[in-house]
């Protein structure tokens, strides 16, 4: 019933700029926080950013001031502009939405790969 898709991954050099989409599509409930997490080979997931449904951001220390989350509530989209990439950025970037029904689940997408030469 929920499906989470994200796209816009891709192979950019060093300061290059990339943008991820995840569109979440859903029957019933309603989207609460969405937040975008990275796994770098041979690391746990980490949280990269996470949006409020008002539009307060959070951000890791590592990419604060390079990457910025946005969402569209309208069309149950987020968004993450990842700009001045630099090689650590490396990973595969999930989508993680918090729905809300009788209580709030989370789900995830299958993740998009994000690789950034030196």
């Amino acid at each position: 019933q929920v499906q989470v898709v994200e796209s816009g991954g891709g192979l950019v050099q060093a300061g290059g700029s990339l943008r991820l989409s995840c569109v979440v599509s859903r029957r019933v409930g309603s989207i609460n926080v969405m937040g975008w997490y990275r796994q770098a080979p041979g690391k746990q997931r980490e949280l990269v950013a996470s949006i409020t449904t008002t539009g307060s951001p959070t951000y890791a220390v590592s990419v604060k001031g390079r990457f910025t989350i946005s969402r569209d509530n309208a069309k149950n989209t987020m968004f993450l502009q990842l700009d001045s990439l630099k090689p650590e950025d490396t990973a595969v970037y999930y989508c993680n939405v918090k729905i809300q029904v009788w209580r709030e689940s989370d789900y995830w997408g299958q993740g998009t790969q994000v690789t950034v030469s030196s």
